[in-house]
């Protein structure tokens, strides 16, 4: 099988490299001239049979695709969304609806569309001026609202705003800074701020039939500048009433949102009335162990998907919600709030030596700068806790919140 990734960063390179173990004769394609250090970190060019670096002339890639005999074109991460789905219509290979590409993308589209299917978002809209923006907010009358860049990832620029000074000095940081692909935020999406119980539901789509692959539930922080910090996330039991509901509703958003044959990453608050949609993404949730969720859970997203393309038939007649999860896992975002320098990996060490530790992944090595955690991106890492006694993942937590409460890995 002949496999175009497009940004094969992030999730991708585990993507990338199960292609290659299955077989599949892979080639990359960046969707842009510069992709930003984050998403280098870790990518091997030599899971791919070549890389064909970026091509700003897209009649010229879908010609190179087209004589290279590629048989599907897909997105690495969220920045290789938009390109996969244009090539993919263009080839006439098995994509999502072409007309509703930027809908994955451009948050402000996404809730139109969504909105208009008769999914419910939160009240927003975008505004290319910061004050313009504070108008808006105090003619809603909303007690809370979040603003954010209309196409990024990562948590990168999200803020929390209670008032209004809070939030023009938001959408001012906003529209003065570049996103986390290096494109220069031109607008900003300020939305209601809704309360409840957030989580992220990942998918697999072939054919328009949607399984759930991961539902994990949210735990997170908000620090004094207002940017919401993440804490801790845990798996939802398949078939569980919690599980069967954000399953439901994360299909009808996919329907509406054109996603027919693809990965996606959809963020849900159930709040007292219901489901709310905070925002989708067509593609593989980034800022995972696969092989950890494999081990620990059953079935990671990766996998599935991996799956699905050799075998479509498999994943339609797949029982997602007769999946199997019988250990208490925890994924723990690190959190710094000690600036400086990396000087050792005896934090990691110390980390690993807890009873429950199953896996990490870091950029935090000696010598490199690391401040204050605001996003998943200037984050020291992720790690996973499992166990089959949750009382002994909660104290392995525990502890390593006590390390981070002092100079932990810049020390």
């Amino acid at each position: 099988m002949k496999i175009a990734v497009v940004d094969g960063y992030s999730t991708g390179r585990v993507l990338s490299r199960r292609l290659k173990e299955r077989g599949a004769r892979s080639f990359h394609v960046q969707s842009r001239p510069d992709i930003h250090p984050y998403y280098l970190k870790g990518f091997q060019p030599s899971d791919f049979e070549a890389d064909l670096g970026h091509d700003p002339d897209i009649e010229s890639l879908v010609t190179r695709l087209g004589e290279l005999g590629v048989e599907r074109v897909v997105p690495g991460t969220e920045s290789g969304v938009l390109l996969a789905d244009r090539l993919s219509d263009r080839l006439g290979l098995p994509g999502n609806r072409a007309d509703l590409a930027d809908a994955s993308c451009d948050k402000t589209r996404m809730a139109e569309v969504a909105a208009s299917g008769g999914v419910v978002v939160p009240r927003g809209r975008s505004f290319r001026d910061a004050e313009e923006a504070v108008g808006w907010y105090r003619s809603a009358g909303l007690a809370g609202v979040v603003a954010k860049p209309v196409a990024s990832a990562g948590s990168d620029h999200v803020y929390f705003c209670d008032d209004a000074e809070s939030l023009l000095r938001a959408c001012r940081w906003v529209l003065e800074t570049a996103n986390v692909y290096g494109d220069a935020n031109d607008s900003v999406l300020v939305q209601e701020r809704v309360f409840g119980t957030e989580y992220f539901v990942d998918t697999v789509s072939c054919e328009g039939h949607h399984k759930i692959a991961e539902v994990w539930r949210y735990t997170k922080t908000v620090n004094a500048d207002g940017i919401p910090l993440y804490d801790y996330q845990e798996p939802v039991t398949p078939g569980s009433p919690e599980w069967l509901r954000l399953r439901d509703f994360t299909r009808t958003v996919l329907d509406v949102l054109g996603i027919r044959n693809s990965p996606a990453h959809t963020e849900v608050m159930l709040t007292d009335s219901g489901p709310v949609l905070i925002e989708t993404g067509a593609r593989l949730g980034g800022g995972t162990l696969p092989d950890v969720v494999d081990k620990q859970c059953g079935l990671s997203q990766t996998t599935m998907y991996v799956d699905s393309l050799f075998d479509p038939g498999w994943l339609i007649g797949y029982d997602d919600a007769a999946a199997e999860l019988d250990r208490a896992v925890r994924f723990v975002d690190l959190n710094n709030r000690f600036p400086g320098v990396v000087a050792s990996l005896e934090w990691r060490r110390a980390i690993e030596a807890l009873p429950t530790f199953a896996g990490m992944a870091t950029g935090a090595v000696p010598g490199h700068e690391l401040g204050p955690t605001t996003c998943l991106l200037d984050s020291p890492g992720f790690v996973y806790l499992a166990a089959d006694d949750p009382d002994q993942v909660v104290a392995d937590y525990d502890a390593l919140r006590t390390f981070e409460s002092q100079p932990f890995y810049t020390a």
